[in-house]
């Protein structure tokens, strides 16, 4: 174990530090080219390297930066193209996210996660790094009736859990109550309250930006969380989507949206206790609701792309903007 820990050792200094070729590398220590590969891929999966990704160039673009001005947020954005397909927005973008979030957190850390269909493509991505004594915390339920195991989520949790060597909590409650007063009685059980002094503590939350109009259809409003009466009422109120399922309308507000009694998720005005809100958008058609997030003050880094940043700025009117109360 010593020897190979040694060879993976120099292995990763001359291939990453000296720049020499796998084949120089593979003479010198008298393996085959394929054996120093695997040397490098283990080295990687095991933590003794570690690849930070710097944000690409677009992210130093007029767009970004304006969408940077505007809404006080650092922008990590990814440069795809119009004519790019949804598959590979969402792959580019998730690349970048997933470098983001693994360089963004910390032995100790509370990592607070929303579950959606934009961390499902985020997962497969993320490169592994053993953290000391961290927790992985779910900021919002997740169960239906169709789906009372909640396995999406759990898919979630268990594969972040497995990168970071962390520890798991989950919110074992509905993704929305059916009564109001019902999770009102259920955030005083000592078991519920556990959670939520844990979310309260969260360093590094990472999470997408649901929208009821998405080309690519958010879980929230597509796998059963809400009958289609309620979609209805939600229409007629405004609401373009979500964030860790709270609604939000396109100007941020969403106190006096009713179903957000029910919502088991952080409020805006929770997730602005946490220093670092990592929000992910790879879908142009998102943009309205991206919009409200942004005005809600919910992200302080945006990882999107080129397409949903223009989309974003087009429908952005200053003289709609309203301050939201915090």
């Amino acid at each position: 174990m010593h020897e190979r820990y040694d060879d993976m050792y120099e292995a990763c200094m001359r291939y990453y530090v000296q720049d020499e070729t796998m084949e120089s590398i593979a003479r010198h220590l008298k393996l085959s080219r394929s054996s120093v590969s695997r040397l490098l891929a283990e080295a990687r999966h095991t933590g003794m390297v570690r690849i930070s990704v710097e944000a690409p160039q677009g992210s130093s673009s007029p767009v970004a930066r304006t969408v940077a001005a505007i809404f006080g947020v650092r922008v990590h954005l990814v440069t795809v193209g119009d004519s790019a397909s949804i598959n590979t927005r969402f792959e580019r973008v998730s690349r970048l996210a997933a470098a983001l979030l693994r360089d963004s957190v910390a032995d100790g850390n509370y990592i607070g996660v929303a579950w959606g269909v934009t961390l499902s493509n985020i997962v497969p991505f993320l490169e592994k790094r053993s953290l000391h004594d961290a927790t992985i915390v779910q900021m919002n339920g997740g169960t239906n009736v169709h789906d009372t195991s909640a396995r999406h989520v759990a898919s979630i949790l268990q594969a972040l859990s497995a990168n970071f060597d962390a520890r798991i909590v989950q919110f074992p409650v509905p993704a929305f109550f059916d009564y109001a007063e019902t999770k009102r009685a259920m955030w005083r059980e000592r078991s519920v309250r556990l959670v939520l002094n844990l979310q309260a503590r969260l360093d590094v939350a990472i999470f997408g930006v649901g929208s009821i109009h998405a080309r690519v259809p958010s879980y929230v409003y597509t796998a059963g969380f809400l009958d289609e009466s309620e979609l209805t009422e939600l229409r007629s109120q405004g609401v373009v989507g979500d964030v860790c399922t709270v609604l939000l309308r396109e100007n941020g507000t969403y106190e006096d949206i009713a179903l957000n009694q029910r919502a088991s998720g952080l409020t805006p005005a929770e997730l602005r206790r946490i220093p670092r809100r990592i929000g992910v958008v790879a879908d142009p058609s998102r943009a309205s609701a991206l919009l409200g997030a942004l005005r809600a003050k919910t992200i302080t880094d945006l990882v999107c792309d080129d397409s949903s940043a223009r989309a974003l700025l087009d429908l952005f009117d200053p003289e709609d903007h309203r301050p939201v109360r915090g």
